[in-house]
């Protein structure tokens, strides 16, 4: 059975990549998975100086889903290399390191930086973080200054380029026709949503900022219907993502064209969850009598 898909110039050896920000810098899934089995994993949004994140609490559940507010908390380019970099380079799956900063500078920075090691294959610009005042969603609030970002960052890097957008796009054509033109080679669609959560007995907002970032099974209809409509306006691969927690949930993505999809707040609730739904997708193909996964990719439109 081949399960191995192109993104582009990119080739993965099956279509699963565990997403930022839920599966750290990859040591802390050793114990739970072999990170070897699937087709790239990503490593947390990292920033040129380390971030301290957003004041507790930050993970509130609710029903279908969880809330965030992490804030980006990170250790920072720098110790990334030196802490973690060893152990990723042992790996053979792909490595996607996501990548932030407050102002354009900081993204090219980063860029910059990362750059110089062979072993990370892509980057994906963190262009959709709810959780933060500046930097992230905020960028694809301006185009010409989302225009600046992507261009900076093209020019410091020959990695393969990923942008990571969420709900806040205003003009989805615009959008993924301006990343298109400035080098991006991959879309990841979706991150969170902005949502609100309360404390009845406190009359208070949960979290410090207010709103925080809605992810898990409630978000899966919207995720689906957005990797959906961009498929029909954008030749790039995409990565789908948004509540993702069974095999049948991956298999929607890709029936509606993603060419890949991301495990995200299913690791926080079973960390080995990426195998389950990696080997039920072997199951449904070997079911359909399908040898090759590219078949099932986009037959539903």
């Amino acid at each position: 059975m081949k399960l191995s898909v192109h993104l582009g110039r990119l080739m993965l050896q099956n279509p699963i990549v565990l997403a930022s920000g839920t599966c750290g810098y990859g040591r802390e899934m050793q114990p739970y998975l072999n990170l070897n089995d699937f087709g790239a994993i990503t490593v947390k949004g990292l920033s040129l100086l380390p971030c301290e994140g957003n004041p507790p609490p930050r993970i509130w559940e609710v029903r279908a889903g969880i809330l965030n507010s992490i804030g980006l908390e990170n250790k920072g380019v720098g110790r990334f290399l030196e802490e973690d970099l060893p152990f990723l380079e042992n790996l053979s799956t792909r490595i996607f390191v996501n990548i932030w900063g407050r102002t354009v500078d900081e993204y090219v920075a980063v860029a910059r930086e990362l750059d110089k090691i062979a072993r990370i294959d892509a980057l994906e610009l963190n262009l959709s973080c709810p959780n933060v005042e500046k930097g992230g969603a905020s960028f694809v609030a301006d185009l010409e200054e989302l225009r600046k970002l992507v261009r900076g960052v093209r020019a410091a890097t020959g990695k393969f380029l990923i942008a990571k957008l969420g709900p806040q796009v205003r003009d989805w054509e615009a959008t993924v026709t301006l990343l298109e033109e400035e080098g991006i080679e991959a879309l990841s669609v979706t991150n969170s949503f902005p949502a609100l959560a309360l404390d009845v007995e406190r009359m208070s907002f949960i979290f410090a900022l207010k709103t925080a970032g809605l992810s898990g099974p409630a978000i899966k209809p919207l995720a689906l219907r957005m990797v959906y409509e961009l498929v029909g306006i954008t030749g790039l691969p995409i990565i789908g993502m948004g509540g993702i927690t069974t095999a049948d949930d991956a298999l929607e993505f890709l029936l509606v064209g993603a060419r890949a999809v991301g495990i995200g707040t299913a690791n926080l609730v079973d960390p080995s969850s990426a195998m389950r739904i990696l080997e039920g997708m072997q199951q449904y193909l070997m079911r359909k009598g399908i040898t090759d996964i590219e078949e099932i990719i986009g037959r539903v439109r």
